[in-house]
């Protein structure tokens, strides 16, 4: 069945694309085409006409006119699409021209659906798609492109033949048991399994990391009341978006939005001040403080540095407890258990156009020693003294720890480094293209499941376990890779998949 859809955002525009495709696509498309035949014209052309009804003859619009012949098409069908003048009513027109002529309208990505079943790409790649569609950073389309370029999918091949090898060799030595002809010794198959589970457990451990590129890398902005963290959050945002009162406990609940910070995405929390009060309101608040930090990446725990006093002196060692007060030092440890493990907390010591320049260096050495805090940073969110370095720091520990000289040099490179020339402030592995990183779900539960298969080889290898109980394991393990890729899949799955697509694609 031939198949038509509006590909262009509803709503008023420039130009609008409906697209095409099918085995009637350049029949149905040249019934309503005035201008040279499409059925006679070159596959990857693109042709000026007329769009008319052929029932009427009433002209709708001026129209470009592209030919894609399959199978070199995204659909590896015949595909034409019209480009017409972005009014809604043109739009609604030429669709229900397209139907009342032998079209059907469009299921949501059945256009990428129908790409995947002609094999034009795997079901990984399809996934890709709407994954580069929905990217709002320069990160989250590096990924996204990377696993549509087929890198993911390649990397799970290679997996697939190596397991593909080791089932083979494990089922010979059954077929032979009797006759004693060994094909392999089990530490050679000992080693590959454990290769292969070292490649599957990377994968899954980058999971993490693609939904913090994908989602927004959580930020929580934590503190006492009126320290700051509003005016903090207007400053990073550029915007009024929280109010900012001197009446402690205004912030009652989680205020969110996201930015693009050099490429990468932040979703930054503000948060209800941490105190002990008795308002039953306030205390909610508090509590989803607690959540907010329990699930961030970065902390950004903001200190009122003008109530700060450092109990070192000037010229002497700091307390191992870092020369905080002791307040500060017990709030510190409440951040450590509160945290996530892959999470750390800098110390932003706010208001520091209020205290005297020569405290400043004292309080960021007291703070940077305290438990649990990977770095500290002076800033003034009422001036935006400090905005950059703060930027720079974010980036650097967006996705996992980082060393604070690396931090440093972000500092400085963030510091002589325009806004239009930021690709090279992404992390190396996403600049790069080298890694692999995972953002779906389905693929992340897929090597999971591949994991466990894999360790239940490696346990079999290890002992006596029969060999055909060891390569039905192997066999598990690359069903559970292939799910990934669609080489296994079922009607039902794929139409989940597909659901989640706009209409048009």
């Amino acid at each position: 069945m031939t198949i038509c859809a509006i590909s262009t955002p509803p709503g008023i525009g420039g130009i609008a694309v409906i697209r095409i495709s099918g085995p009637e696509a350049i029949a149905i498309a040249d019934r309503v085409w005035r201008g040279k035949s499409l059925g006679e014209a070159a596959s990857h052309t693109a042709h000026l006409g007329v769009i008319a009804d052929p029932s009427t003859g009433n002209e709708l619009d001026q129209a470009v006119a592209t030919l894609f012949r399959g199978p070199r098409s995204f659909t590896g069908e015949d595909v034409v699409e019209f480009s017409v003048h972005g009014s809604r009513w043109i739009q609604s027109e030429l669709i229900n021209l397209l139907i009342r002529n032998g079209c059907r309208l469009a299921d949501a990505g059945e256009f990428t659906r129908r790409a995947f079943t002609n094999g034009r790409i795997d079901l990984a790649e399809a996934e890709a798609v709407a994954d580069v569609i929905a990217a709002e950073s320069e990160a989250a389309n590096r990924v996204a492109q990377q696993q549509l370029r087929g890198s993911f999918s390649r990397c799970l091949g290679h997996l697939r033949d190596g397991l593909v090898d080791l089932a083979s060799l494990i089922e010979l030595e059954l077929d032979f048991a009797e006759e004693h002809v060994e094909f392999a010794d089990r530490s050679r198959l000992l080693a590959l399994a454990r290769e292969t589970l070292t490649t599957v457990d990377s994968l899954s451990a980058s999971f993490a990391t693609g939904q913090a590129i994908k989602n927004g890398i959580p930020v929580a902005i934590v503190g006492a009341p009126n320290a700051g963290k509003s005016s903090l959050l207007n400053m990073l945002l550029h915007d009024d978006r929280a109010i900012v009162s001197d009446i402690p406990g205004t912030t009652r609940d989680t205020i969110e939005d996201t930015i693009v910070v050099d490429g990468l995405p932040f979703r930054f929390i503000d948060t209800a001040g941490l105190r002990q009060t008795s308002d039953a309101i306030e205390n909610l608040g508090i509590e989803r403080t607690w959540t907010a930090v329990s699930r961030a990446r970065i902390v950004l725990w903001v200190v009122d540095s003008s109530l700060e006093k450092p109990e070192c002196e000037e010229g002497e060692r700091p307390a191992p407890t870092g020369g905080c007060s002791s307040d500060a030092e017990e709030f510190a440890r409440e951040l450590s258990k509160r945290l996530h493990v892959d999470s750390v907390v800098v110390a932003v010591l706010n208001k520091i156009d209020l205290i005297h320049p020569g405290e400043v260096q004292k309080l960021l050495d007291c703070y940077q020693r305290l438990p649990g805090v990977i770095s500290a940073i002076a800033i003034s969110a009422s001036t935006g003294t400090g905005h950059d370095a703060l930027r720079a720091l974010l980036r650097a520990n967006a996705l996992g720890h980082q060393s604070l000289s690396d931090a440093a040099a972000n500092e400085r490179s963030s510091a002589n480094t325009s806004r239009g020339n930021h690709r090279n402030n992404l992390p190396s592995e996403i600049a790069s293209g080298d890694a692999v990183i995972v953002t779906n779900a389905r693929h992340y539960q897929a090597l999971l499941h591949a994991s466990d298969s894999l360790r239940r080889v490696i346990d079999g290898l290890q002992t006596t376990l029969p060999a055909d109980l060891i390569a039905q394991d192997v066999r598990e393990t690359i069903h559970h890779l292939s799910t990934i890729t669609g080489d296994i899949t079922t009607p039902d799955i794929l139409s989940t998949i597909f659901s989640r697509f706009c209409i048009g694609k």
